[in-house]
């Protein structure tokens, strides 16, 4: 069993997202058991952009209103229908759906945007036995059924730690790097204690420190391992399960 966060704007490319789907089939074939996790940045940003309201950030995380929260719904819906039906073989979900994950509120600067809680494991399962992938969009449930928006990273990690299952996370580097403007200096292992390090005098920075704090989290829940990867780059994910890509935390 895989669980892989997909996101960014390698998703808007039509040869780069077919590329990351095909690796998707390809670990399926495998009997890998794919869980497919995604983010819409883009598709977000387009949507609020064309119903006149502006992307706005704090520390990486996207702050949503409750009229936003409308348009971002819908644009994940959609989003996760249409990977469903090119993946093949699967089901676009969100947390409405059965109430698959529940979250709570946590910074009112943010919004309606919530910590995840709790996952509703037992549904994945069912799938993944009926030989379906499911394909999980960002969006929870609070308590009371409200609607809130969850980073995508966020979500995978607690996925992954729910099914205790490896997590991919797929961004637009070939992994966490020593130096952030040298795609070469890819760091093979990193350790949480030297991730924490990084993050506090800046080496790890903007949209990459939830990718390696929902690594951090997915380990620490229970998750067996969390790779960040190259969501670029065809054939990524094989290599990422043989061990020769991306960036493997370790404890």
């Amino acid at each position: 069993m895989w669980v892989i966060k997909y996101g960014g704007h390698a998703m808007t490319d039509d040869e780069e997202r077919a590329r990351v789907l095909a690796d998707v089939r390809t670990l399926r074939a495998a009997d890998g058991r794919p869980v497919l996790v995604h983010g819409g940045g883009p598709y977000i940003a387009a949507a609020l952009a064309e119903a006149g309201m502006e992307s706005r950030f704090v520390r990486g995380l996207r702050v949503t209103t409750p009229e936003a929260l409308a348009h971002i719904e819908l644009a994940l819906t959609m989003l996760g229908k249409r990977l469903a039906a090119e993946l093949g073989d699967a089901v676009g979900l969100t947390g409405r759906d059965a109430q698959l994950l529940v979250a709570e509120r946590f910074d009112a600067e943010l919004g309606e945007v919530g910590r995840m809680r709790r996952v509703r494991r037992e549904l994945l399962e069912a799938l993944l036995a009926a030989g379906l992938t499911p394909v999980v969009g960002c969006l929870a449930v609070d308590a009371h059924g409200a609607l809130l928006n969850v980073n995508a990273d966020e979500v995978a990690g607690a996925v992954a730690a729910a099914l205790a299952a490896p997590c991919v996370f797929l961004t637009n580097v070939p992994g966490v790097l020593d130096d952030p403007a040298d795609p070469g200096s890819r760091i093979p292992h990193l350790t949480i204690a030297d991730a924490h390090a990084r993050i506090a005098d800046g080496r790890i920075a903007g949209g990459m420190i939830p990718k390696v704090e929902a690594a951090m989290s997915a380990l620490q829940r229970g998750a067996p391992s969390a790779v960040i990867a190259d969501g670029r780059a065809a054939g990524e994910l094989p290599r990422v399960q043989s061990g020769h890509a991306g960036t493997r935390l370790v404890p």
